[in-house]
């Protein structure tokens, strides 16, 4: 595998253990319209996709009341949800050993690009990545390919296939896919195994020290 050049990475599932504050917005927005959430383990569903996804697919809305309950969503996440998540363990090792093996590392998630720059700030890794990429607040790019293709645009990047792209969901994997880049799919994250194998991982990863052998070979 060390014939990459560029590490991308997811952020939810991936470099945070970002349930509790998605699951804390998710009940609050529902609850602010009067649905009922049922289970909290069950709306760790929402955690990875993009939420106009979650909220038209899990909870079954319509575009319009998806989009009232994303706004419900972020009044919680944007003051409270988003200090409610913690990095995983390993993951400054990992950034280290691939940085200091010369890949250019990056991360492309659907979260909004402003949230995700103070949450990787506030865990003090932001000067490995070369870039943070993200969705847009106005849904216009949310997508996981969409915020791949960004990243590659972003980064000059001619060819896709010189970057690896590390994530926990089938979006992550069929993100990458797109651009006919391999993805190694993380079982300690929300993904379980057989999603990120029937999407087509190449590899899998149970730990983050896995992923640096991996990549490093």
């Amino acid at each position: 595998m060390n014939s990459y050049k560029y590490v991308f990475f997811d952020l939810d599932g991936t470099l945070s253990d970002s349930a509790p504050g998605i699951i804390n917005a998710v009940v609050y927005a529902l609850g602010k319209m009067g649905v009922e959430t049922g289970e909290r383990e069950a709306l760790k569903a929402f955690v990875g996709p993009p939420l106009i996804e979650s909220f038209t697919g899990y909870c079954g809305f319509s575009q319009e009341r998806a989009n009232e309950a994303i706004v419900l969503f972020r009044e919680y996440y944007r003051e409270r949800g988003i200090n409610e998540n913690t990095m995983y363990d390993g993951i400054p090792e990992l950034l280290r050993a691939l940085s200091g093996d010369g890949l250019r590392l990056a991360v492309a998630t659907s979260k909004p690009e402003g949230f995700a720059r103070r949450i990787i700030t506030r865990y003090g890794i932001a000067d490995y990545f070369e870039y943070i990429a993200g969705s847009t607040m106005d849904e216009t790019r949310v997508k996981k390919d969409e915020v791949i293709g960004y990243a590659l645009e972003t980064l000059g990047i001619s060819d896709p296939k010189s970057v690896v792209m590390i994530g926990d969901r089938r979006h992550d994997v069929s993100g990458a896919a797109r651009f006919g880049m391999d993805c190694v799919g993380v079982l300690y994250g929300y993904g379980s195994r057989e999603e990120l194998l029937s999407a087509g991982a190449k590899y899998l990863a149970e730990t983050p020290a896995d992923v640096a052998r991996l990549i490093l070979n």
